[in-house]
């Protein structure tokens, strides 16, 4: 039985790629939710990129015990030096250098010969180990290169001192059995293959990036590179619950170990989810609605038989649960914080209280409480004070007329800093006039709206909405959460949050 090092890089590649960049509390959050299930290396972001990435890969570094901690750097002695001071005070840093390989990357990115590729690869690796002992060298495009020519480059860099050979499929371009093979022949024709851990990171744009990164670990891989949700440029990553899974359901076929609490992978998909603005599609395999949902008559009369007949998998393995206790408004405090414990929540005491008040208010407004309205309760209230600015602005109260025959009205009253502020916006809906009113106060920079999106959390008229709002301005983006039986409520509380955090930005960049 093998140990399978799980590298994510939720938080480097994922969050990079368009509509899911994330503030440091989003990215802090997400880095305590990968410690806890385990994962071995956190790759915290790209630190030369900006001040704000360095930030963020800095504190990951010095928040999280458990786990490795990487900063992606290119190839180059200003990268490495700054990704080593993002790093340093990690319990476990890793300087992770990557230079292109492939002879399109080479001529037409690089500039540069093979013979000048070979040699930064091996000096860039020697410079980042006088830093620390743990240096990962991934050659970008591998999966697009010469065969010999990477056997070049991973024995320079295993020589120069590379503890970890990455073999990216950087375009999603190859197929399993080319994996394998590439990673058997790696392995096979180095001469010091035994002293680093090969890697495989697969994107998949063919759909095929979990089938390659476990055809990789067949061929002798033995870190696998993924994200949560398989987020990452283009159409994504490895997802790290699907390869976990896939390796957790069929172990005779994959007879290898791992460190994750598959516990962990229902929260943490809904977490980042929750912090993009999106919510998983329903056919998303391990983590969507329909993952063990069962319609067809002959499917539900073969489960209520034995499960096993059309489950894989259970979802209580993956921390779902799904005796789904009924709270009410009769229940205290420590049944909703035992419940909250068993749903896999450690709430501060703030945190607890803020729960608790919601949930009675709640009470009043629906007459069960299920599982799945205390964890949207529960996730709401922990990034709640979320607005990137602690002297944003908060909702006091507001009004609204509207019809089918009359103009929307809206009347909005916010808060802040203990000064009050009231407008009033008509507009062609009542939240076009809800917005106006907030922009009419707030005065946000220009933006554009690329998701405006309401759920229900459970079934029933009396259901939570959970509404996200995804402003875009100047290319970045700002996303607001807003939950309520109230929908109008709810996404006025979500288009306060997002303009609270482009405000901040727009303030911060000013200055």
């Amino acid at each position: 039985m093998d140990q399978i090092v799980i590298f994510d890089t939720t938080l480097r590649d994922g969050e990079q790629s368009p509509g899911c960049s994330m503030n440091l509390k989003e990215k802090i959050e997400v880095a305590r939710c990968l410690e806890r299930m385990k994962v071995d290396i956190i790759e915290a972001g790209f630190a030369i990129s900006s001040p704000g990435d360095f930030e963020s890969v800095k504190t990951v570094a010095e928040t999280v015990k458990d786990c490795t901690v990487a900063s992606l750097a290119r190839a180059t002695q200003k990268d490495i030096d700054t990704a080593w001071e993002a790093v340093k005070e990690a319990v476990s840093p890793r300087i992770h250098l990557f230079l292109a390989t492939s002879p399109l990357h080479m001529e037409y990115k690089l500039k540069k010969t093979p013979e000048q590729v070979l040699e930064i690869a091996a000096a860039m690796t020697a410079h980042a180990k006088q830093y620390c002992s743990d240096i990962e060298f991934s050659a970008e495009d591998a999966t697009r290169s010469d065969w010999d020519f990477l056997v070049k480059v991973v024995d320079a860099v295993i020589r120069a001192g590379a503890t970890t050979v990455n073999i990216p499929d950087t375009v999603g371009y190859t197929t399993p059995t080319e994996m394998r093979d590439l990673i058997a022949y790696l392995r096979e024709k180095v001469p010091d293959s035994d002293k680093a851990i090969f890697s495989v990171h697969c994107h998949n744009d063919l759909g095929l990036a979990t089938a390659n990164s476990l055809a990789g670990v067949l061929g002798g891989a033995r870190q696998i590179e993924c994200t949560i949700n398989g987020l990452g440029e283009r159409a994504g990553n490895t997802a790290l619950e699907e390869v976990i899974m896939a390796m957790h359901t069929r172990p005779v076929l994959y007879p290898f170990t791992t460190r994750i609490d598959t516990t962990q992978i229902s929260r943490a998909s809904r977490t980042v989810y929750n912090i993009i603005g999106q919510t998983a599609p329903l056919n998303k395999p391990i983590v969507g609605r329909n993952a063990f949902a069962h319609e067809s008559g002959i499917h539900q009369h073969g489960v209520l038989a034995n499960k096993q007949t059309y489950e894989i998998m259970t979802p209580e393995a993956l921390g779902i649960q799904t005796n789904n206790i009924v709270l009410g408004k009769h229940s205290g405090k420590h049944a909703v914080e035992d419940r909250l414990r068993e749903l896999g929540y450690s709430l501060s005491q703030e945190e607890l209280l803020a729960c608790f008040a919601e949930f009675k208010d709640l009470c009043d407004k629906k007459k069960n409480i299920t599982d799945a309205d205390l964890e949207a309760i529960a996730d709401h209230c922990i990034r709640s004070d979320d607005v990137a600015d602690e002297n944003g602005y908060k909702l006091n109260w507001f009004s609204m007329h509207t019809s089918n025959f009359t103009t929307a009205t809206c009347t909005i009253n916010l808060e802040k800093d203990g000064e009050k502020f009231e407008d009033v916006c008509l507009g062609d809906g009542p939240i076009d006039a809800a917005f106006g009113a907030i922009d009419n106060i707030v005065k946000p920079a220009p933006h554009t709206f690329d998701i405006y999106n309401i759920h229900s959390v459970s079934q029933g008229k009396d259901t939570l909405g959970d509404v996200t709002v995804k402003l875009i301005s100047e290319g970045r983006t700002y996303t607001g959460k807003g939950l309520s039986t109230d929908v109008m409520e709810a996404s006025i509380v979500a288009y306060i949050m997002a303009v609270n955090k482009l405000c901040a930005a727009t303030r911060k960049k000013e200055a």
